[in-house]
């Protein structure tokens, strides 16, 4: 269907918000063309997309700051993007607001081998930091799954895990310093190239923070030498009760693992069929446990992790012999999301925390739930540290099929933080769990952290709309500022 001519004024604005942006960053910097601005109308929450006002393209921190400055003046809102693989519509445009690009800032700036750390821009992909230092033996240990892709500011920006975050901590863990715009324009750095900053924990307030607080333009990480030794082992279960056992009992023997990951037997199929990993085919659930240090600590804790499998019903147990090997188990579980989207014309993929002992009620409740809404799930998870990423399969062209999926995502959030658990582990709130807070947050929570957005962001112009399930003018919130021409934000347009 095609969308209805935009009138008059707004034609006009958008030009003089053009002209003025192109002055700041010039040449190609500022994308007004439709089909242009079509590239950004989603993120990888692809059910919801709509067009930005305008795209802006600043390649230096003075620019981000002198766009910032002038839409703070003008009141016009801003959309802060990375590479767009957010899960959960972060980065989702706005149709009265300009989308600020940060793809440009894609440089390494400084690997500081003495200090254990390397210095990025926000546009820097996240192995791309550990390729940079690979050959003189360290890593940077976040790895999500989409590491390829994704960039390390926007997993600052969501405090992003990967597999082995278990024992190497979420990006908070990893992270030691931030370049930050603020909507003010004003260009602030926090922490450095040492491990903890003193004062107020600003840092930890701007992990995860969704892109409400300020615009990132630097990073800077800490770098681990490798692991002298890391072998894994692939372990099998006829149940996936029995798996969630063993995950708890590996814990529960004071064993940290470098990384612990499961599936489910749709998705070991859907992976085998795509890679080629040497997956077995005959078992319910998948477990992949990976330990790493010195080699005699390592070869112990293998044979205890295999005597914990065996306790707990393991069918078949496989340990690595070779890097290669090692290198191919997680292979397969890195490639879960494309080789599920083979065999769905489309799958909504879920994020949510729970405690690790409740892994197998969750596990079934999850398969009743499927059965309630008719629908099939692929289970892909971070099972050391309990954060699910349910892959829920549907058809788009299937009248009611999304929004069936959506509701079934939204019972399994509910039984996430219904056993103890949290609504998101590492895909961040934006649109898709925002109207889910209040089942975890009373009303007086979630005022209390807009008191925090309005602290950095009084007008509340930098990416409005996302998180919060009502926003509140900051004068309602007890503070000074008072915000004018104040509109909710939109209903938002599915694809």
């Amino acid at each position: 269907m095609k969308m209805p001519e935009p009138d008059a004024a707004i034609l006009s604005r958008r030009q003089a918000i053009a002209t003025a942006l192109g002055a700041i960053v010039p040449g190609e910097g500022v994308i007004v063309d439709e089909e242009e601005r079509r590239a950004y109308e989603s993120d990888g929450l692809t059910a919801y997309r709509q067009l930005p006002l305008i795209v802006v393209l600043p390649t230096t921190t003075q620019q981000v700051a002198a766009v910032l400055r002038y839409c703070q003046g003008e009141g016009i809102k801003v959309v802060p993007r990375g590479a767009g693989t957010s899960l959960s519509g972060g980065a989702l445009p706005l149709t009265d607001g300009i989308l600020l690009g940060l793809g440009r800032f894609k440089r390494i700036l400084d690997i500081d081998y003495d200090n254990r750390c390397v210095v990025a821009q926000p546009g820097v992909t996240n192995l791309a930091i550990s390729d940079a230092v690979a050959e003189r033996g360290f890593y940077y240990a976040p790895d999500p799954s989409s590491q390829i892709a994704c960039t390390i500011g926007g997993n600052v920006a969501e405090n992003s895990g990967g597999v082995h975050c278990l024992k190497y901590g979420m990006t908070t863990n990893n992270l030691l310093g931030l370049e930050i715009v603020t909507m003010e324009g004003e260009i602030v750095r926090l922490g450095g190239r040492h491990l903890d900053a003193d004062g107020y924990d600003l840092l930890g307030i701007m992990t995860g923070s969704e892109g409400l607080l300020g615009v990132i333009t630097e990073v800077t990480v800490r770098i681990l030498p490798k692991p002298a030794t890391a072998r894994a082992l692939l372990i099998g279960f006829q149940t996936s009760e029995s798996a969630g056992d063993c995950v708890a009992a590996i814990i529960a023997g004071g064993i940290i693992p470098a990384g612990m990951e499961m599936m489910d037997r749709p998705a070991i199929h859907a992976v085998e069929a795509f890679v080629k990993a040497g997956y077995p085919l005959d078992v319910e659930a998948l477990l992949i446990v990976e330990l790493d240090g010195p080699k005699p600590e390592v070869d112990y804790l293998i044979g205890k992790v295999e005597a914990i499998a065996r306790e707990n019903a393991a069918v078949s147990v496989r340990i690595s012999t070779s890097e290669a090997e090692r290198l191919a188990f997680w292979a397969g579980r890195k490639a879960a999301f494309p080789a599920v989207g083979r065999i769905s014309p489309d799958y909504y993929c879920m994020d949510g925390t729970i405690p690790r002992h409740r892994l197998p009620t969750v596990l079934a409740r999850i398969r009743q739930l499927s059965a309630r809404h008719g629908l099939e799930v692929a289970n892909v998870f971070h099972a050391g540290d309990g954060n699910l990423h349910p892959l829920i399969l549907y058809d788009a062209n299937n009248s009611g099929e999304l929004e069936k999926a959506e509701e079934f995502g939204a019972d399994i959030l509910r039984l996430c933080v219904e056993v103890g658990g949290v609504l998101t582990g590492e895909h961040g709130v934006g649109v898709e769990k925002r109207d889910l807070m209040p089942i975890m947050f009373s009303d007086d929570d979630l005022k209390q952290q807009q008191r925090l957005k309005c602290a950095f962001d009084p007008k509340q112009l930098l990416n409005p709309g996302k998180v919060f399930p009502v926003l509140h003018r900051c004068a309602e919130l007890g503070r000074m500022h008072v915000r004018s021409g104040f509109t909710p934000f939109p209903d938002l347009p599915r694809f």
